[in-house]
């Protein structure tokens, strides 16, 4: 589509010159020429060279100009003629067909689009006639994966990211904040939840291993649909925000396998300190001392077996059966009991969870 923006701004500027100008890309090949007949050949040799040069180059009877920046130089502008008028056409040309190459890829940039579908900055009857104008797939399986940096860096992630996803029509990165970078991925239709999480580990570990910079990431759910990007992205948000207060070892977490915190984490409020007011009438949880908790914790994570949870505690059986009938007389609650246990382990989410929001608590 470049070739055809610039062929159109060159024939206009005809009358306006007497000299031949064009443009070539990274090929040497020209792509739009007021002289028709240049267009499709080779501009011949010393093409690095001038590829290469940010400056105005001469070479072969030609003043060269290139379009861009050092980051990305695509296209080259040439001009016949090698004395100041030639440089000065050539770096007007340049500069306009920059700027009008910028214009046209902010509006028409496949990257662009799907990012304002992600953050809901289209309304959802243009997404489909957006999508066709763009040639853009619609309905294939999507991931957002959203990656998000723990420690200050200069390194730029977000290149980094994008080096290890260089399918640019399939795979999207795009830079959310100072933080986070997401990773819109077209995935087949019977992936898992696990090879979402492998590749996600072997971002962590790119990222941690060779750049020394941490990060958590979290995976949305699988969409089919072009206009359920953005749910996949905020799910992924919530994947981290929850693994943050409830599960802080973990740095990979997947919305499918929140569990019970995730419901938590959308319930008001009020309905939480209404449960726990509820659940602990005979006494506050805040009665429990460090040692208490910890036991409590290693009951759960032993399936509420005494006998196993004693030996890893290190402690005599009789000894937790006295601390888990401490824990009865102060909160009315018998973990040895299945239900009990269940409320209780809530609980102690519930209460995490209001803790972690402390404007909230």
């Amino acid at each position: 589509m470049s070739s055809k923006l610039f062929q159109s701004v060159i024939q206009q500027m005809k009358d306006c010159t007497d000299r031949v100008i064009g443009v070539f890309d990274d090929s040497g090949t020209v792509i739009a020429c007021n002289d028709l007949s240049m267009i499709g050949h080779s501009v011949g040799a010393g093409i690095s060279d001038i590829m290469s040069m940010s400056d105005i180059s001469v070479s072969n009877g030609y003043t060269y100009k290139v379009i861009g920046s050092r980051v990305k130089l695509d296209n080259v502008v040439f001009v016949e003629g090698t004395d100041a008028v030639s440089a000065n056409l050539a770096g007007v040309l340049a500069v306009s067909l920059n700027t009008m190459k910028d214009f046209y890829d902010e509006k028409y940039d496949k990257t662009n689009f799907i990012k304002n579908v992600m953050l809901e900055n289209i309304l959802p009857g243009d997404i489909y006639a957006k999508s066709k104008e763009l040639h853009f797939v619609s309905d294939v399986p999507r991931v957002v994966i959203l990656v998000r940096l723990i420690d200050t860096t200069e390194i730029f992630v977000y290149d980094i990211i994008q080096s290890l996803f260089p399918e640019k029509t399939k795979d999207f990165v795009i830079n959310v904040g100072e933080n986070d970078i997401a990773l819109i991925k077209e995935v087949k239709s019977n992936i898992e939840i696990r090879d979402l999480e492998k590749l996600s580990r072997s971002i962590i570990d790119t990222l941690n291993s060779e750049f020394y910079t941490r990060s958590v990431i979290g995976i949305g759910s699988i969409v089919t649909s072009l206009r359920d990007i953005s749910r996949s992205f905020k799910e992924a948000q919530v994947a981290i925000e929850v693994g943050k207060v409830f599960d802080v070892e973990r740095n990979i977490m997947s919305y499918s396998n929140l569990g019970i915190g995730r419901l938590i984490y959308y319930l008001p409020t009020t309905l939480c300190e209404l449960f726990l007011s509820e659940v602990f009438k005979k006494g506050s949880i805040d009665s429990l001392d460090h040692e208490t908790l910890f036991t409590i914790q290693k009951f759960f994570e032993n399936n509420l077996n005494v006998s196993e949870t004693s030996r890893k505690l290190f402690v005599h059986r009789n000894t937790l059966v006295y601390r888990l009938e401490k824990i009865r007389r102060l909160t009315g609650l018998d973990l040895k009991e299945f239900e009990d246990a269940i409320v209780f382990k809530v609980a102690l989410m519930v209460r995490k969870y209001l803790i972690s929001n402390p404007s909230k608590y």
